[in-house]
């Protein structure tokens, strides 16, 4: 279990803590959702969709969906605010996940906190804009997309968005 003021943490702040300090209680205990604690912004209380993978590729796509979710219900949602209450969510997820330890727990735990802080970073754009798909290629694949968009004229990320965006057929 955590200390008493471990409550009164952010969700971020509340894993940081128990990462440090070598927390792995039986039970993941998970930041409170509602008044006065973290904002119920996904309307789901046990992840708002949320999974518990452990491919990171997965995970990005998850959380990046997650994110344009509460920026359209909440267009001046802060990003602190859009990591607290996705920490909070997923924690609901990973501790209801059958099968792990408490060990693999805090891991997904600590994947998560890392990937959703890299996605923070990579998605400050106009909110519900544009979602950022990660899709893992094969080095030569990536290279001849590299060439490909190089002799159009475009960003390899670019060739990739148009390519992406007819096979959807927008």
């Amino acid at each position: 279990m955590f200390p008493r003021d471990a409550r009164s943490l952010s969700p971020a702040e509340t894993c940081e803590a128990a990462f440090a300090q070598g927390y792995a209680a039986e039970n993941l205990e998970c930041p409170e959702i509602g008044p006065g604690r973290v904002p119920d912004l996904i309307g789901d209380a046990i992840g708002g969709g949320l999974f518990a993978t452990e491919n990171h590729i997965e995970l990005a796509n998850e959380i990046n969906d997650a994110t344009i979710r509460l920026q359209i219900s909440d267009p001046n949602i802060s990003w602190s605010d859009v990591q607290n209450v996705l920490i909070a969510a997923y924690c609901r997820v990973v501790s209801h996940k059958a099968g792990l330890t408490a060990a693999e727990r805090w891991e997904r735990m600590r994947q998560f906190v890392g990937v959703l802080e890299q996605q923070i970073a990579a998605n400050r754009l106009t909110p519900g804009t544009l979602l950022i798909a990660n899709v893992p290629l094969p080095p030569d694949v990536f290279r001849e997309l590299r060439s490909q968009a190089a002799a159009s004229g475009q960003t390899t990320t670019q060739l990739m968005a148009a390519i992406l965006t007819r096979a959807a057929g927008k």
